[in-house]
């Protein structure tokens, strides 16, 4: 018997794909990182395990059954444990132990082409064009070189992967896989993703509105909560605002919590280890529990969201030279401009800040008061309280209506 445990995203399917054309007859549980353990010991405690070929990839077990699985190879029991995440390196202290973030020649690896080369390597898979056209692009989305190299194809099969769910995915690519012709998308495939990647916008820019921040020791986080497209969501949310070390996206369905960054100093990995996750220094995650319910749960809920930056604006432009407004939803006020000193930031009514250049001064702003670059409409409804004018007026002649708001506050001119 072949028993396959593998993790239930594009990478574990690829997994499982490649083992069903390895063996044929092989028996595959999807897991995740909330049931691997328990379902290893079930099958561990099985008259099953007997004799069969176990094989662990994409995913960790925990220490217990970790110490079990060392157990059973010591007896001459089968195990093979095939991983690329980081927070997985120590079972390369086992002979049964496979983990390779990175080859030798710097090339980032995922869990489906770690194992497609060892199957190959022991003589169960034959290379061929399809299954390298597939490996590769499986490997490209897991590792986000999508991306860094244009390749939308290597997106758009992860995509496939949520319009079909596991079992259409399953069967379209088994046979696929099988065919030996060049992998590709068909024309009815392309079509649906299209349509897909309106839907996958519109929930980025839904969600842009309701994320909350806050600070978990020195991390500065952005938390949202989200059941679909996650990976595509943690990754437009980290470019949206770059002033947040990292974004945790809960899953209140699946009771797990994905963290993303696009930050090379921060290591989501280690950030998810405190929390009993693990995952790539860029994408981690780990479980909603006793712990990470108050932190990600009751503590974010009743945070206002982030005051997105004003992207259309006519007037309250970055390169005002008069001065710059910045706002967040808690009604607070900023305006930032260069002075001889440096780039100044006032708040209303306030203290003075200053920094080296503007870049400091925002990202202060933002991640101590979750401010944003201010819209033209509530730049004009702010003027018009506090100068007591109308707000045609202001707009009418804008430059003018700042200066006289800086007269008006005492900010030097």
């Amino acid at each position: 018997m072949i028993k396959l445990f593998t993790d239930s995203d594009l990478d574990g399917i690829g997994c499982g794909l490649l083992a069903k054309l390895a063996f044929a007859e092989v028996n595959i549980s999807f897991c995740s990182y909330r049931n691997l353990d328990e379902r290893v010991v079930q099958f561990l405690q099985s008259d099953e395990a007997n004799g069969a070929m176990l094989f662990i990839t994409d995913l960790a077990v925990g220490k217990e059954v970790e110490q079990q699985l060392a157990e059973r190879a010591a007896r001459g029991g089968h195990v093979q444990v095939i991983d690329h995440h980081v927070t997985a390196l120590h079972f390369n202290d086992y002979p049964w132990g496979q983990v390779v973030p990175v080859r030798d020649d710097g090339k980032k690896t995922c869990a489906t082409s770690l194992f497609y080369d060892y199957l190959v390597r022991e003589g169960k898979l034959a290379p061929n064009e399809t299954l390298d056209g597939f490996v590769e692009l499986v490997r490209q989305y897991d590792t986000w070189e999508w991306e860094e190299n244009g390749n939308l194809q290597a997106k758009r099969l992860n995509d496939l992967l949520t319009i079909f769910g596991l079992d259409g995915f399953w069967e379209t690519m088994s046979e696929r896989l099988a065919s030996r012709e060049p992998f590709s998308l068909t024309e009815t495939e392309e079509l649906l993703l299209d349509m897909e990647e309106k839907k996958i916008q519109r929930y980025i820019r839904q969600k842009q509105k309701q994320l909350v921040q806050r600070w978990l020791g020195d991390y500065c986080i952005g938390v949202v909560f989200a059941e679909r497209h996650l990976s595509e969501l943690g990754n437009a949310l980290s470019k949206r605002y770059p002033h947040l070390d990292l974004i945790a996206l809960v899953n209140m369905g699946t009771k797990h919590i994905g963290f993303r960054t696009i930050h090379d100093d921060v290591n989501v990995a280690e950030f998810a280890l405190q929390f009993g996750g693990g995952g790539h220094p860029k994408a981690s995650g780990c479980l909603i529990d006793d712990t990470t319910f108050p932190l990600f749960v009751v503590e974010t809920f009743p945070l206002l969201p982030v005051y997105g930056d004003a992207e259309q604006n006519q007037l309250n432009k970055k390169d005002e030279a008069e001065g710059v407004f910045w706002t967040n939803h808690h009604g607070q006020w900023w305006l930032s401009r260069k002075t001889a000193q440096g780039w100044n930031v006032y708040a209303d009514g306030g203290e003075t800040h200053t920094f080296p250049e503007e870049i400091a001064g925002e990202r202060w702003l933002k991640r101590q008061f979750a401010a944003g670059l201010a819209h033209d409409a509530a730049v004009l409804d702010f003027l018009s309280v506090r100068l007591g004018r109308d707000k045609d007026a202001i707009q009418a002649d804008y430059k003018a209506a700042v200066k006289q708001y800086k007269q008006q506050t005492g900010i030097e001119s």
